[in-house]
């Protein structure tokens, strides 16, 4: 007989196990160092979801990925794994025991598919390394190549849930843009922190960000993440100001009839709903890095010029750099790109004149005043001064208040600034660099890779910064996005030689692509006349009436919509705020595509 009852809970528990296969986080709070990161965070990672992991430096991304490895523990709250459930992360601390790369690679591999190196190969091919490196002891390779071995071996692993904290750090951008093609082919989930949202979109399903110590996750990119997180802030300060100017209305009143016994009972009527409403508190303003360069005057149109460069570093067999020259001049910017290992950075010290060429001569004009950021340069911070201190050094013209501004520009304000640099992070450290060029005028900017350690906010106001400086910049960086919006030319590092291409980047992907690319694409047999890219279809006289009615439609409806937000900011209902907030984020996307198919008749 069917029985309403056994099968409700027959279901109930089909749902509850399904809930047990995925990771959960219920009502989770955790400090770090006496600063509250998470106040009772809940949320679920379902299966097959890709999340990219947003947030400001120090709000808690990586503490939150220590927390689902269990390397940290919530102070109060449950952060559920499921049993069996394997979570991979990159791991820091490096220790191999196979005499070659790929053997190390393969380690991870169980013993039925021990058969399975073909995959391995692939796998650190795509991240850079040629045939001959894979049969190298990796205790030869750089810092950088170290740790892609180790990214190798956790793709090759195949946990549930990959956990990968700006692994673009170790990458060029040729990795990148081969892990990102893999990352979205696989079938597990991924939980994603990086500062370059380009990659961060091109994976992700989700996107989930940690702000003011809550965290909002939504389907979607990080754009349409953070046009919600400015609505919602722009829709609480609309109602806090509502809502204070009902209650200062209700309390005038209360103050002027309340000793008058005709209007008494309406002025403890007043009272009362003054206690019903809803107390919002005024957002605190959050600490953003916000670069203005201190532009020094430069009236001559040659800033430097390389002449017949070479360079090699002790025991290798051919010059990193070889027969290089070069002219830059003034307000030319700049980008150095190229495979690891192809001497960019090493280009850009030279060019910096902190490292000396074996043949040839780098020539600045008189007037150049360089600012240049380098990871060598960050081991120069003196770790016994205080952050104060070194970047009073940068310009000892300055007096406290412009340090301290300068200071807190860089997210050190008040007696933070007052910390030695030996108990920084690398990524503080690179803040206090980044200072230190803010300090002293300059009109040459050389930077080489100053995003790292810097949160996509920060990496937008520094590239907004670099756009608008007046003087010339050489840049190097992986971040695609960055590339197609700074240089006007490209310096390109290949094996022991130097390209100049006279272009931006875009024109660079079009006219020339990069060779290691074209070398894995299968070659046809035969030569084929190329077919002909087909245009787009034309959209009939009726399909451009429809779309003009839609367009008409949705416009109004958005009308309506912000017309509804008002009201409901005035009723105080959150709930209906938030909800209707969403209908309008949905109706402005509808919008947008409905022009663009407009546009294409």
């Amino acid at each position: 007989m069917f029985n309403i009852r056994e099968t409700f809970y027959y279901v109930h528990a089909i749902y509850q196990q399904a809930d047990l296969d995925m990771i959960q986080f219920t009502e989770v709070t955790k400090t770090f160092g006496g600063q509250l990161l998470f106040d009772e965070l809940t949320f679920s990672i379902n299966k097959g979801e890709k999340i990219a992991l947003v947030g400001k430096n120090g709000t808690g991304k990586t503490t939150l990925l220590r927390l689902i490895t269990k390397e940290e523990q919530p102070d109060s709250g449950k952060v559920y794994i499921p049993p069996g459930y394997r979570v991979g992360i990159l791991k820091q601390h490096l220790n191999f025991t196979k005499p070659t790369v790929v053997e190390e690679a393969c380690i991870v591999l169980p013993p039925d598919r021990e058969h399975e190196q073909y995959r391995a190969e692939t796998i650190l091919t795509g991240l850079g390394f040629t045939e001959e490196d894979l049969e190298k002891n990796p205790n030869t390779f750089s810092g950088g190549y170290q740790i892609r071995i180790e990214l190798c071996k956790l793709l090759l692993s195949e946990p549930n849930c990959f956990l990968l904290d700006e692994p673009s750090n170790y990458l060029d951008v040729l990795s990148m843009r081969w892990l990102s093609k893999f990352l979205k082919t696989v079938k597990a989930e991924i939980i994603l922190i990086s500062h370059d949202r380009d990659f961060l979109d091109a994976i992700s399903t989700h996107t989930m960000g940690i702000h003011r110590n809550q965290l909002k996750k939504i389907e979607g990119g990080t754009e349409e993440y953070y046009t919600q997180v400015l609505q919602e802030e722009e829709i609480h300060e609309k109602t806090r100001v509502n809502l204070d100017k009902q209650r200062s209305h209700l309390q005038s009143f209360v103050d002027r009839f309340g000793a008058k016994a005709s209007k008494a009972a309406q002025a403890r009527s007043k009272a009362k709903a003054i206690g019903r409403l809803p107390v919002l508190e005024k957002l605190a303003n959050l600490h953003h890095l916000d670069f203005d360069f201190h532009s020094s005057p430069f009236n001559s149109q040659k800033v430097l010029t390389a002449s017949h460069i070479s360079f090699a570093y002790p025991g290798m067999e051919k010059p990193l750099i070889r027969d290089f020259n070069f002219l830059l001049e003034n307000g030319q910017k700049i980008a150095l790109i190229g495979k690891n290992g192809k001497g960019k950075s090493t280009l850009l010290q030279i060019l910096a004149q902190q490292l000396k060429p074996q043949e040839g001569s780098v020539t600045a004009s008189e007037q150049v005043k360089i600012g240049y950021f380098g990871q060598t340069n960050i081991n120069r911070l003196d770790p016994k001064k205080t952050i104060y201190e070194e970047i009073h050094l940068a310009n000892p013209l300055l007096n406290i208040t412009q340090i301290k501004r300068i200071c807190g520009t860089m997210m050190f304000p008040g007696d933070t600034s007052n910390k030695t640099i030996g108990v920084l992070s690398g990524g503080e450290k690179s803040r206090v660099l980044l200072g230190k060029i803010l300090a002293a005028p300059c009109n040459l900017l050389l930077l080489d890779e100053p995003t790292n350690h810097l949160d996509m906010e920060s990496v937008e106001a520094l590239v907004t910064a670099v756009e608008t400086f007046p003087g010339a910049v050489i840049l190097v960086t992986h971040t695609e996005w960055i590339l197609h919006r700074i240089p006007q030319k490209l310096l390109i590092c290949h094996e022991a030689h130097q390209q100049i291409f006279e272009g931006t980047y875009a024109d660079f992907l079009e006219k020339v692509g990069w060779e290691e690319e074209a070398l894995q694409k299968p070659q046809k047999k035969t030569a084929a006349k190329p077919e002909p890219v087909p245009k787009p279809a034309k959209i009939s006289k009726y399909r451009m009436g429809v779309l003009e009615k839609e367009i008409d439609e949705t416009a109004q409806a958005i009308d309506e919509k912000e017309k509804e937000i008002e009201a409901a900011s005035c009723a105080q209902d959150p709930q209906k705020i938030t909800a209707l907030s969403q209908d309008l984020a949905t109706l402005n996307q509808r919008l947008e595509s409905l022009y663009q198919e407009f546009e294409q008749g």
